[in-house]
């Protein structure tokens, strides 16, 4: 059987608030609205990225490293200081240092998503 074309479209996040969470992550990647209306949210990116929010109201975030990671964000940046700062500046949680793993840092977003941030080689 020949496999059918399958593109990727959203990478998709529950949380209780799409729209301040879009806000959030639109000061972290610097992107434009591309819709809010309630209960889903999106941000473009260059070219076809895009990232959505979706209304969940009975979101909880996982329990990390209990339950290990699941899925999360990787950003990569240049300055590692200066960007740490700037998202706890907007509401970042540090979970984790780069201590025992050089080159990056464990993030939860407002409503407790994992994201990392991971120093460009």
């Amino acid at each position: 059987m020949t496999a059918p074309k399958i593109d990727m479209d959203y990478t998709v996040l529950d949380c209780p608030d799409p729209a301040a969470l879009m806000d959030f992550y639109r000061q972290v990647l610097g992107w434009e609205i591309a819709r809010s209306d309630g209960d889903w949210s999106v941000l473009q990116g260059p070219g076809q990225l895009r990232l959505a929010f979706q209304k969940s109201t009975d979101f909880v975030p996982i329990e990390w490293p209990a339950h290990g990671v699941k899925i999360h964000l990787d950003f990569v940046v240049d300055d590692m200081e200066v960007t740490e700062q700037y998202v706890l500046g907007i509401g970042a949680r540090k979970i984790e240092g780069n201590e025992n793993h050089p080159g990056f840092s464990v993030f939860r977003d407002p409503v407790g998503h994992l994201f990392c941030l991971c120093q460009r080689d």
